[in-house]
């Protein structure tokens, strides 16, 4: 399987997505901490953002408060001339 890069993906409709995740601490739940994640995603389904957050219910110890995000696609069609 070959690598697709960033340009790819941008043409094949994929957009860069940011997003801030709040959740709280492990061992002290009234305290909230932020953490910023971001990658190339395809709107509206967001698949990616979708299995961070599973992984992230499934596996990390800090459970989620919220999630703000915020997407952009970078190339849209007719942009090239």
């Amino acid at each position: 399987m070959t690598a697709v890069s960033e340009t790819e993906r941008m043409l094949m409709g994929h957009g860069l997505i940011t997003a801030e995740i709040l959740y709280r601490m492990p061992d002290c739940q009234t305290l909230l901490q932020t953490f910023t994640w971001q990658d190339y995603d395809l709107a509206p389904e967001f698949p990616k953002l979708h299995d961070f957050l599973d992984f992230w219910q499934e596996e990390l110890d800090g459970p989620l408060h919220s999630v703000r995000y915020s997407h952009q696609q970078m190339i849209r069609p007719g942009s090239w001339r």
